[in-house]
């Protein structure tokens, strides 16, 4: 693939997220794989993205779906091989795509062979030093070391046999490694070599605020635990010792050719906070879920974007509406019609700001959640947490072709979550000979994007609009300009804006003077 030395292209990359499960299924059996992903680049390719994020896919007994990982450095046979991760990397940079890979570092699977080691070893051992072990409480050690809560509920701490207690801030089955252990953060850069060898462009990096832990594993009271978007924030995350991580981790990935990167998933309480992990020595990103947690209301946007990027002073924000663990944003934004028309609207204010974006695979067809899978196919372990709560909705498989599922995802007769019927006027085959569908409207946008010096990396003026509205211009530096506005309220607005319209998610029209008139929940470019 091209590259040159002075080019960043994450600064200002579009970033497609596939869900390996869900993406497309070579072997029949009902379960993406990499072979499925090999033959669907051309797809990618043609949308216009630059790079591809691809969900693990190593040896795990999917505890949590991949991310409670056995071996770090196999591919899960369920995935493929190897050869085929190999083959991915080199067929996805033939199309000028980056590969992006998941790296699971705050814990390991149980099925690990660490930790298969720790619990045949005593108390105080080395094995039981890569994890964190300890005594309970009371008299007999009957009570959790402290009263740390799990992610997916409940005590965070596990017992064993031999009467001590592990620490999995998630399901029991993801045992939290011991950061503190130097063997641990050796182990984790040979992984990283391992893949950055193979070829692979950057790394997601899963939970890259949780690796290291309160100093003596503190008690905190009352958690207060608060859900955004699924996703606890909990008193014990972000420590200030994570990191010393990503400096390490920065100069490793600068030591290799091709600028590959480090995206940190961190959730942190404020965008002050979330900016200290793209420091000009850390990692290149970090996601902003406190956009992707903004409701459709212009002024509540406005504030978002304005701190992400106060925030992120030099780094590129990111921006992203979607993903693997919430609620498809056409489902978010009221479902339906009027769902599916602000999806569409808020897909083009997030390609015309500034910095890198991130698309999870199906938004582009405009998909909503599956709310009402059957109650056996809902196996994800954060389904426990209430009755609105799991993340299988989202992870449907995409639709590609024909009037029925498993709608060309596979040559088998059935996926592993169950596809809704209705989904046949959504197949990527029935909206690419629609030239008003969803995916014609993101093709458009990032073709638009890529054309246009002013969209991408850079600064945003601010425009005066009517209250329910935003606007504001991108200006690159030979003079070029691209302007967005977007109308989040129930009747129509009116924006300053000559020039030559580009784009909109919904027909506009324009007065005598050349003011832009925007429906409800609509945005438009114009140069």
């Amino acid at each position: 693939m091209t590259d040159t030395p002075t080019t960043a292209w994450w600064r200002d990359a579009v970033i497609y997220q596939v869900y390996v499960r869900s993406f497309a299924d070579a072997s029949g059996d009902g379960i993406g794989d990499l072979a499925g992903i090999r033959s669907r680049l051309p797809y990618l390719a043609d949308l216009g993205v630059d790079a591809l994020w691809v969900t693990p896919f190593y040896v795990s007994p999917m505890a949590d779906f991949g991310y409670d990982v056995a071996d770090y450095r196999d591919v899960d046979p369920l995935f493929g091989t190897l050869d085929d991760a190999r083959s991915l990397i080199a067929d996805a940079h033939a199309h000028d795509l980056r590969v992006i890979v998941d790296v699971v570092p705050n814990h390991s699977s149980d099925h690990h062979p660490w930790f298969r080691a720790a619990l045949a070893a005593a108390p105080g051992s080395p094995e039981r030093e890569r994890y964190l072990f300890r005594d309970g409480r009371g008299a007999d050690g009957s009570e959790p070391p402290n009263d740390w809560e799990s992610v997916f509920g409940g005590p965070a701490w596990t017992r064993v046999p031999d009467g001590q207690w592990y620490l999995h801030l998630f399901a029991p089955e993801q045992p939290d490694l011991n950061w503190e252990n130097p063997g641990v953060r050796a182990e984790f850069e040979d992984i990283l070599r391992f893949w950055l060898d193979l070829g692979v462009d950057g790394f997601r990096i899963d939970v890259a605020h949780g690796m290291v832990k309160a100093a003596g594993l503190p008690d905190v009271g009352h958690t207060g635990q608060s859900e955004m978007l699924g996703t606890a924030v909990l008193p014990y995350f972000d420590q200030d010792g994570v990191h010393e991580i990503h400096r390490a981790w920065r100069k490793l990935l600068d030591s290799y050719p091709g600028e590959r990167i480090g995206v940190a998933e961190a959730w942190a309480p404020d965008t002050a906070r979330l900016a200290r992990y793209t420091r000009p020595d850390e990692l290149h990103q970090a996601f902003n879920f406190h956009y992707l947690g903004s409701p459709w209301d212009a002024a509540k946007l406005r504030d978002v974007i304005d701190g992400t990027l106060r925030a992120a002073g030099a780094a590129p924000a990111t921006w992203v509406l979607s993903n693997h663990d919430v609620k498809r944003h056409v489902t978010r934004f009221g479902g339906g019609e009027t769902g599916l028309r602000r999806a569409r609207a808020a897909a083009l204010l997030t390609l015309a700001l500034p910095g890198s974006a991130y698309v999870y695979q199906g938004e582009e067809l405009g998909l909503p959640e599956v709310l009402d899978l059957p109650a056996e196919f809902r196996r994800d372990p954060q389904a426990g947490r209430g009755e609105d709560a799991g993340r299988d909705g989202c992870r449907v498989p995409i639709p590609w072709n024909g009037d029925e599922p498993p709608f060309g995802f596979t040559a088998g007769p059935s996926t592993w979550l169950p596809m809704p019927p209705e989904w046949r006027a959504l197949t990527v085959a029935a909206e690419e000979a629609d030239p008003d569908s969803t995916l014609a409207l993101y093709k458009t946008a990032l073709r638009i994007r890529r054309a246009e010096r002013a969209l991408g990396d850079g600064a945003l003026a601010w425009l005066d609009v009517p209250d329910g509205a935003l606007a504001f211009t991108r200006r690159a530096a030979d003079g070029t300009s691209v302007g967005c506005a977007v109308n989040t309220g129930a009747e129509p607005v009116r924006v300053p804006a000559t020039g030559e319209t580009l784009l909109s998610s919904a027909p506009v029209t324009r007065e005598a003077d050349g003011t832009l008139v925007l429906p409800p929940d609509t945005t438009a470019w114009w140069r």
